[in-house]
């Protein structure tokens, strides 16, 4: 059958629209028509020009022009179904042939194939009883392997191994559950499995919480070790500073010439953090405290496999933070000093056990836990500290506490814990600590004080010498003495350096390991106190109401010179404890801290001695004021006092030092000196003549001639010092004796000559002075007798004097 023609778009011809505008009009409709425009515009010309007819006109046409198209479309497709019925025909007996054809293939097809189909049946039959019988076997090979892992997982759990178990019951869960053919050996499985890994869970649940209880005694034990052994280290390393320091005094003092090597031991036990501290603790038990982490990690290990792992972390952890909170306990009815030990060694063995689970547990506890245990930790250390210090007031208790605690802090600093907030604390009562160690020591010195007898100390022994001598650096000579030996000092001297080197190794031992390094000032700070006001009170006190004798007066000046030499050995000391360098010690040193002791036994002594010199210079009183010749051997209270001096200078040099006794000396001479100048200035000598003042004048000759003699024990320009302390007397006898007194007049002779004479004294003891005649200078005489030139310039000189004042 042929195709159909397309139908296509037909414009009217122009050639019949000719010039006309109807024409045109139509030729526009048809046009729009055609092209499916819209006719709108066209309607709209129609009305508006009056003319719709026209426009009627106009489609009629154009209706009519498609008739015959219409028509010719309709032959057209006529033709083309004649065509196709011929064609239909023809088909027709094409598929009768075929028809017959197909009727003989068959026919053949039936006859071969029957035989054929007979066989497959037999095979289709056989392939499926083998597939059944493969089947069943598998099945029963399921069963089988089944019951075996049952039977394996019943044995590891006879022998404890749950884990292996767990293994087999997560092997039957999922590989073997799903597939097992019998129901009833399903039922069994989903049943018991359930129960297995419950009641595995409740053993090692049981396990876990005895090690709980064991860990606790462990911890304590294992705390104890480790500060134990923190100890150690400690005592070692004092030990080596000891054999330093010794090792650097011999050298300073050049006794001998001498290499000293300062051998240092390894540290062990917890000296060393980490994997290699496998003496104290082990994973499997094996340690030196029995140790053992097994259940633990076994616990863990198996709640992984249950898949439990958060909860018993959250179970361990809670736990954990329960006995910390119970070791926090602190028993009211013991004494914390008796428990303290306890107390902070347990809380070291927890901490020790944590840091071991965390570095070796795989996770079952994170860094940021430990660390929430830590801080509560220490938080509760500070405010038990804090309470207990407060309560406590004896010194060596808070030492005894505070070098525990400082040994926790040691131990608990090698696993990388922070221990600075325990040392605030103890930084924090170091006033405190002082304060009450000052007091003890107080009370000790006043004790020594009181049990002073004033006498030398007898040392029979060498060990003695060491002992009271050596050991504070007291010997005025590196030659050891011969025995026995008589020292310079009482026995009060040794006993009070023993308090105070005490003292001073009590405050190196509190401020030692506090995490202050350098704390030589804060020693010494205190050191100063207790040397300034207590032994410095404590010697003003018994000099003010023990001293009685001169002997006494004379053994408290000699104690106070070696306590200055002692005082040196205490910052020393101090330094060397402290770790600093002698030179820097020696560099800040101050003013000797008990020279308010050392000034008032002196003046003591010089109060005793001038009291005993008055007793001789009472003899003054006899002296003869208008003697017709002068003495030659001087009058007899200086020969009196000359001999006390001579005597008590024998007797002192063999204890006071020299500056010591040269500054008793002065003290008695410059009274002697007062003395024989407030003699002339009584008022019961009315007047003396110059016989008596060459007298005088002997006397004063003797007394310098006495400094002179004692040259073999003070040097030149002591001996000049001692005779100053004449200087009033010698230089008023001077100037009576002078044959121009008005010299005094002169300022610059008066400073080179007169320097200690007073105004008031000079014109009075003038006055007194008579001439040859009896007349007195000072009453100005009649004007008719001839004065000699001597009593002329003195009566100007007091006249001058007078108009001065």
């Amino acid at each position: 059958m042929s195709s159909t023609k397309n139908r296509r778009k037909v414009a009217p011809s122009a050639a019949d629209s000719g010039d006309s505008a109807d024409k045109l009009d139509q030729l526009l409709l048809s046009s729009a028509i055609c092209n499916g425009e819209d006719l709108a515009p066209f309607v709209r010309k129609a009305f508006a020009s009056g003319k719709p007819e026209t426009l009627l006109h106009h489609l009629r046409a154009f209706s009519k022009s498609k008739e015959s198209e219409i028509e010719e479309v309709c032959k057209a497709h006529y033709q083309d179904f004649i065509l196709a019925v011929d064609d239909l025909r023809s088909l027709l007996s094409d598929v009768d042939s075929l028809k017959s054809a197909l009727y003989d293939s068959n026919s053949k097809l039936q006859s071969v194939g029957l035989p054929l189909l007979s066989s497959l049946d037999a095979f289709v039959e056989a392939r499926t009883v083998s597939r059944n019988l493969n089947l069943a076997l598998d099945s029963v090979r399921a069963c089988v392997n089944t019951i075996e892992l049952c039977s394996r997982a019943n044995k590891h759990l006879e022998e404890g191994n749950f884990y292996m178990a767990l293994k087999c019951l997560d092997s039957i869960d999922n590989e073997y559950l799903e597939k097992t053919p019998s129901s009833t050996l399903k039922r069994m499985l989903e049943k018991n499995i359930p129960d297995i890994r419950s009641y595995i869970e409740r053993k090692v649940s049981k396990e876990f919480g005895d090690w709980l209880v064991d860990i606790r005694a462990v911890s304590r034990t294992l705390g104890q070790l480790a500060i134990s052994q923190a100890s150690s280290a400690r005592q070692r390393e004092e030990d080596l500073r000891i054999k330093q320091r010794q090792a650097e005094e011999q050298s300073r003092l050049s006794l001998r010439d001498c290499v000293y090597v300062l051998e240092e031991e390894d540290e062990d036990g917890l000296g060393v953090v980490g994997d290699d501290a496998k003496d104290l603790y082990s994973n499997g038990g094996g340690g030196l405290l029995g140790f053992d982490l097994t259940p633990l990690y076994r616990a863990y290990h198996i709640h992984q496999t249950l898949g439990l792992e958060d909860r018993f972390k959250q179970y361990y952890f809670e736990n954990r933070k329960l006995q910390l909170t119970s070791d926090f306990q602190v028993s009211s009815m013991t004494p914390f000093l008796e428990s303290h030990q306890t107390f902070f060694a347990q809380i070291a063995g927890f901490f020790i056990v944590e840091d071991r689970i965390f570095r070796t547990s795989g996770g079952l506890i994170s860094k940021m836990e430990v660390e929430n245990l830590w801080e509560t930790a220490m938080g509760k250390m500070c405010s038990v500290l804090e309470d207990q210090f407060s309560r406590m007031q004896t010194a060596n208790h808070l030492l005894l506490i505070k070098d525990y605690v400082s040994l926790l802090g040691v131990t608990l600093r090698r696993y990388w814990y922070p221990v600075e907030p325990l040392l605030d604390v103890l930084s924090k009562h170091r006033d405190k600590y002082h304060e009450l160690l000052i007091s003890d020591c107080r009370k000790q010195i006043t004790e020594a004080l009181s049990a002073d007898k004033f006498e030398q100390m007898l040392m029979k022994k060498e060990y003695e010498y060491s002992m009271n001598v050596l050991s504070f650096q007291l010997q005025v000579s590196d030659i050891v003495p011969a025995f026995p030996f008589v020292a310079p000092f009482s026995s009060t001297v040794p006993d009070c350096c023993r308090i105070v080197r005490s003292f001073i190794e009590d405050s190196v031992s509190f401020m030692s390991y506090g995490g202050q390094l350098d704390f030589y000032d804060v020693v010494k700070k205190y050191l100063d106190r207790l040397l300034s006001e207590v032994l410095d009170g404590a010697l003003l006190k018994l000099i003010s109401t023990s001293v009685h004798g001169v002997s006494q007066a004379m053994q408290v000046a000699a104690n106070m010179a070696v306590f200055e030499r002692a005082c040196d050995f205490f910052f020393r000391h101090a330094a060397q404890l402290s770790g600093i360098p002698l030179r820097m010690a020696e560099r800040g040193r101050r003013q000797f801290p008990l020279s308010k002791a050392r000034d008032a036994a002196e003046e003591t002594l010089s109060g005793l001695l001038k009291t005993k010199v008055d007793g001789f210079m009472m003899l003054i009183e006899n002296v003869n004021w208008t003697p017709d010749e002068p003495l030659q051997n001087g009058n007899e209270y200086v020969n009196e006092v000359i001999i006390y001096l001579e005597t008590l200078v024998s007797t002192a040099q063999q204890i006071l030092p020299v500056q010591v006794l040269k500054r008793v000396l002065h003290d008695v001479l410059s009274h002697i000196s007062v003395m024989i100048v407030g003699a002339l200035q009584a008022d019961s000598v009315k007047r003396f003549n110059v016989n008596a003042v060459m007298g005088i004048d002997v006397d004063i000759k003797l007394l310098e001639g006495f400094v002179d003699s004692q040259a073999p024990i003070f040097a030149d320009e002591d001996i000049n010092q001692l005779k100053a302390a004449l200087s009033e007397a010698r230089q008023m006898i001077n100037l009576l004796l002078s044959s121009h007194p008005e010299n005094f007049l002169n300022a610059v002779i008066r400073e080179r000559s007169y320097y200690s004479l007073d105004h008031k004294k000079v014109v009075t003891i003038s006055e007194k002075l008579k001439d040859s005649s009896d007349r007195l200078f000072g009453t100005f005489g009649t004007r008719t007798m001839k004065q000699n030139p001597k009593k002329k310039s003195l009566d100007t000189l007091i006249k001058r004097l007078r108009d001065v004042s």
